[in-house]
């Protein structure tokens, strides 16, 4: 009896799937200016094409080697290719790669148990990014206040210069007219206070505390110039939400993993969050974003109120959870110190010679280089004048040179890639 249509298919279906691929898309020439011509311009990326990664060096299409004091916006955590990440994500694409929030996974249920035992938090949300761990959270703090409060009180404190992420929502609670503008009406409810302004912060709930839901804060400011919050500003915020029943939500999605030298950054700073976002570090180049908060925060969002179709993906859970048991080790947040202490040394150095630098501030392997005259206004083009000189590094507004590497990056790199920063400087400035 020969076979059915339907069984054909089945036959024809799989004989493809298990076929040899014989045209291979990665071989495809493409260069720099086909971006201009392909792609959505929101970004203006480099004149070179970053094509192979290893540690801290990268090398483009040319062969050129690059120190990397970047790590894609403090996004490669690790490096590029780190073995133990590299194994663990070829380890679960073999066996599971998705199976939506109909269902549970091993690899997310194993990562939120490893985030809830070192931290304060008794429950996880898994989603994609840092934009998506932000809208969580600012969502889950009306919700929970909605339901506890009534509708009245809806009101988020951020503060100006801050980042947040892309989302209408997020890009609203950022508190910078550059990312905002043009996208409205915009969500309403939001005030923007001065970063590390106490007095300000306590008139703010004076006037209107009982309307207040949520205080949205970084503990330091990156894209806003590297500006870390002083202990009497971030004692302040978690003491005034909890006089008035405010959540205080911490955005550690560039200072957390280890990035401060602490697995997250409020542990060194004398408070503990209502709310706690994290991505970029948390999967080491591979996207991920987790809100993290207690029991009783968590029970305003109940079956159906929010998700994702990717969140908690098996192999994003996968590689952040080889992520997370390398950084949360003494030997590493250590090494961090470690690091922070050689970069300043060779920062101090450079401005002694070339007196380019206002100020140098950071925390662990998150440094932002204050530009001083002639450079001041000038770091984008310091930024082009490192990539010259075979160094990425990162910009924090226009004054503020910003270096993010590698946490493990080794000490010979951070020399070189000092060298080539040096180098830099002298270009942009003759």
């Amino acid at each position: 009896m020969p076979p059915s249509t339907a069984t054909q298919a089945i036959v024809a279906e799989t004989t493809q799937r298990d076929a040899v691929v014989t045209t291979d898309a990665a071989t495809l020439p493409v260069e720099r200016s086909d971006f201009d011509r392909w792609m959505v311009t929101c970004y203006a990326p480099a004149s070179f094409v970053p094509v192979r990664g290893e540690g801290s060096r990268l090398w483009d299409q040319d062969g050129r080697m690059y120190i990397d004091f970047a790590s894609g916006v403090a996004v490669t955590a690790l490096g590029h290719c780190h073995p133990a990440l590299v194994k663990a994500i070829e380890t679960q694409a073999r066996r599971l790669w998705h199976v939506s929030n109909w269902f549970t996974n091993e690899p997310a249920l194993r990562l939120a148990k490893r985030l809830i035992d070192a931290t304060f938090a008794e429950r996880v949300f898994f989603c994609n990014s840092g934009a998506e761990a932000n809208e969580a959270a600012l969502k889950l703090a009306r919700r929970y206040a909605h339901d506890r409060s009534g509708p009245q009180r809806t009101r988020v404190v951020s503060t100006l210069n801050a980042f947040h992420g892309r989302t209408l929502f997020t890009v609203t609670a950022g508190g910078q007219a550059k990312y905002a503008t043009g996208f409205g009406p915009n969500p309403s409810g939001f005030t923007h206070l001065r970063y590390n302004d106490v007095a300000a912060l306590e008139a703010e709930f004076a006037a209107h505390g009982p309307e207040i839901c949520a205080v949205i804060l970084e503990p330091m400011q990156g894209e806003g110039g590297m500006t870390p919050g002083t202990p009497e500003y971030l004692q302040a915020a978690r003491r005034l939400c909890s006089a008035h029943g405010a959540l205080l939500i911490l955005d550690e999605i560039q200072s957390g993993m280890g990035r401060t030298g602490a697995l997250f950054s409020y542990m060194q700073k004398g408070i503990v969050p209502d709310i706690l976002t994290s991505a970029k570090g948390l999967g080491g180049g591979f996207p991920i974003g987790a809100m993290l908060t207690t029991t009783e925060i968590a029970s305003a969002f109940t079956v159906g109120v929010h998700g994702t179709t990717y969140g908690g993906n098996p192999l994003a859970c996968a590689v952040a959870g080889a992520v997370f048991d390398i950084v949360n080790t003494t030997e590493v947040l250590d090494g961090v110190k470690a690091r922070h202490a050689l970069f300043m040394e060779g920062l101090r150095a450079i401005n002694a010679r070339r007196r380019v630098f206002r100020a140098l501030r950071g925390e662990g392997v998150w440094l932002g280089c204050e530009l001083e005259e002639p450079l001041r206004g000038r770091s984008v083009d310091v930024m082009k004048a490192a990539g010259d000189a075979g160094l990425m590094v990162l910009v924090a507004g226009p004054d503020v040179v910003r270096i993010a590497p590698s946490l493990v990056i080794s000490l010979d790199e951070i020399l070189e890639g000092l060298a080539r920063l040096e180098t830099a400087l002298d270009r942009a400035v003759a």
